[in-house]
């Protein structure tokens, strides 16, 4: 592979244009975020177990989705004009923010809603603390921003990241499942490491120590994508991601077959992955890049603009449909059914009409933001005059 790679490897920066691959491997797996949520919250677990609520919860769930983006998010920021520490920085402090904004929009104000209407304590107000201080990716996104920021602030090149990041995974191997016996310290310390407790309750998904190494991958990878010509880059996804998504596939056959690593029972297989399946996630990702660079070349311009404006508004569509899908879900479904329990084809059909409307919200607050900031420019430039 090595002598391959080197004809096709420049010395300077060759490529530093928009990468149409990186639009749908972002766009992808957000759209595909509330078919696996109200599969998630709708279906019981015997449901989870097979057919499409197991495609959706365990595969396009799974290794298909978050590492994805994730990969792609690492990739990103070798092509990002905002690429210095201290706007990493200040786009991890958002990041993060907004994570506990969305948990008050999501929970808080859901649950204690859902509590006055229906007075079912168990339901809304045990879980409510573990919901509104719990992570997911939004939080690990913004943690990995600031981690990655401090790298280039070091000025650390790629293979001493990616030695940290991959250092950072065993150790985070090595402590995943600790209780520390305070609910408040297991619940911040899981942003962390996989931290676990016999309430059922607390959320640790996307620790920092375990996931850092896909977003760092695909940072290194960026860095590789950047010294290909853009007219050898067929050759480059030829040479990596046909070898890399044959050996995922492998992978993802024996695991599925024998219910193992990821694909084993419980959520925290996936959440707190062992090395070997961050591995097969990363070898994933590189296969499937390479995949989505040879659909953006025959697609219509017209598919590929949609895939690329979904990309522009990936944070803003993540927030609106888990307000929808926790609110309907967990609030309206419950209260008005005693359940949120419902036959896979009304969860379908609910998942496609939140996709929808997400859509339309998300472009809606794209145009606030617009005027605000034009509004907002247009005061500063009077003020100066």
């Amino acid at each position: 592979m090595y002598k391959e790679l080197v004809p096709i490897l420049q010395k300077e920066k060759v490529n530093t244009g928009r990468q149409w691959e990186l639009d749908i491997a972002r766009a992808l797996p957000v759209l595909c975020l509330p078919v696996i949520h109200c599969i998630i919250e709708c279906c019981t677990d015997e449901m989870l177990e097979s057919g499409i609520p197991y495609l959706f919860d365990t595969v396009i769930g799974g290794p298909f989705s978050a590492p994805m983006y994730l990969f792609a998010m690492g990739v990103s920021m070798d092509y990002t004009k905002r690429r210095s520490p201290g706007k990493f920085a200040m786009r991890g402090i958002d990041l993060v923010l907004i994570s506990y904004v969305l948990n008050i929009c999501r929970f808080l104000i859901p649950y204690l809603v859902g509590y006055s209407i229906s007075g079912d304590r168990e339901q809304f107000i045990v879980p409510l603390a573990y919901r509104v201080l719990g992570n997911d990716v939004l939080l690990f996104a913004g943690l990995a921003y600031l981690v990655i920021a401090l790298f280039m602030k070091l000025k650390l090149s790629p293979k001493k990241m990616m030695l940290i990041a991959v250092t950072a995974s065993a150790a985070g191997a090595l402590t995943t499942g600790v209780d520390t016996g305070v609910p408040i310290l297991n619940i911040l310390l899981g942003s962390f490491i996989g931290t676990e407790d016999n309430s059922g309750l607390l959320i640790s998904d996307f620790p920092l120590l375990i996931w850092l190494i896909v977003p760092v991958s695909g940072l290194c990878f960026g860095r590789l994508l950047t010294h290909v010509k853009k007219e050898d880059k067929g050759k480059l996804y030829l040479t990596v991601s046909v070898p890399a998504l044959a050996a995922a596939a492998i992978y993802m056959c024996i695991g599925i077959d024998h219910t193992w690593g990821m694909f084993g029972e419980g959520q925290n297989c996936y959440y707190h992955m062992m090395p070997w399946d961050m591995l097969e996630c990363i070898l994933l990702d590189i296969g499937m890049l390479g995949v989505w660079y040879f659909v953006s070349e025959i697609i219509r311009p017209r598919t590929m603009a949609f895939f690329t404006d979904v990309s522009s508004k990936i944070t803003s569509f993540y927030c609106i449909h888990w307000v929808f899908v926790r609110t309907i879900t967990n609030v309206i479904l419950y209260i008005k059914n005693g359940t949120q329990v419902l036959p896979v084809w009304k969860t379908l059909l609910l998942s496609v009409c939140i996709i929808l409307v997400t859509l339309l919200l998300a472009e809606v607050w794209r145009n606030i933001r617009i005027r605000f900031i034009a509004a907002r420019m247009t005061l500063k430039e009077k003020g100066v005059e």
